[in-house]
């Protein structure tokens, strides 16, 4: 079958989520930010190809399989469901470095889902990484949603220590670890701080998270624009296109589809 190209979907290998108590949380990423973009890139023609660290296939979190995330349409959710059990690109991950050793040059772009797991192994992943900087150094569409956009960081040359710094509450180290970050500057959105305070009340049963990553990807350069909690808010800078909760996904995704139509 003839396509427009492949678009690299990345999901995380990591189930649980540990907080800073120390207390480990099963987690997983958002059903509609996976499935809305996803269904959209494959709608419009191009092939979805979708790795993670391990290879081995990510898990939904299940708090995020609920009608609230589609407008309330039980039909929408079942169709989600659906997609992505039943979608050829999402049913077989890789792993990213296998994508790698492939070749990154067939791809259109790269679009990473979010929930918390980005914020485990993916901001950190050296392959991850390098696939970033193959995106960033090509300017093609790179697009992040709501938890999605902290894995940005893997791109650091330092992206370990930078994760470090943050869990131990030292900005000044994390500052100094994000020196030579690609993405310093650029306009960005991501799950806001309050957005991750009500999370960690009604989601986590009142756990605080490591770090927040709108404090994070501002420490790391980045110019972080947020709206109130749960709006609709997708911000484009250059290749980045970003997204800042589950309800931005329809946006988020039609300007992915967009740009992956006018970089072609």
């Amino acid at each position: 079958m003839n396509t427009k190209g492949k678009v690299l979907i990345v999901g995380s290998s990591s189930h649980t989520f540990e907080l800073r108590s120390g207390r480990h949380e099963p987690t997983g990423y958002y059903l509609n930010e996976l499935a809305v973009p996803a269904r959209s890139i494959v709608d419009a023609g191009y092939e979805a190809v979708l790795a993670t660290p391990k290879g081995t296939a990510p898990v939904v979190e299940q708090f995020s399989v609920n009608a609230d995330y589609f407008d309330g349409s039980a039909t929408a959710l079942e169709e989600a469901i659906e997609f992505v059990a039943t979608s050829p690109g999402l049913r077989t991950p890789r792993s990213i470095r296998s994508t790698i050793e492939e070749g990154l040059d067939g791809y259109a772009g790269v679009f990473l889902p979010g929930g918390h797991p980005p914020m485990i192994d993916l901001m950190h992943d050296p392959d991850l990484g390098e696939a970033l900087r193959h995106f960033h150094t090509e300017s093609k569409p790179t697009a992040l949603l709501c938890h999605g956009p902290i894995a940005l960081t893997a791109a650091m040359p330092r992206a370990k220590e930078f994760r470090r710094a943050l869990v131990k509450g030292d900005p000044d180290a994390a500052q100094t670890a994000a020196q030579g970050w690609q993405y310093r500057g650029y306009r960005m959105t991501v799950f806001s701080n309050e957005e991750e305070k009500w999370a960690e009340q009604n989601i986590l049963k009142g756990e605080q998270v490591l770090f927040y990553p709108a404090d994070a990807l501002t420490a790391a350069g980045g110019a972080v624009e947020s709206r109130g909690a749960f709006e609709c808010n997708v911000v484009h800078d250059r290749e980045l296109i970003t997204g800042q909760n589950p309800f931005s996904d329809r946006p988020f995704a039609d300007l992915f589809v967009a740009e992956l139509d006018r970089s072609r």
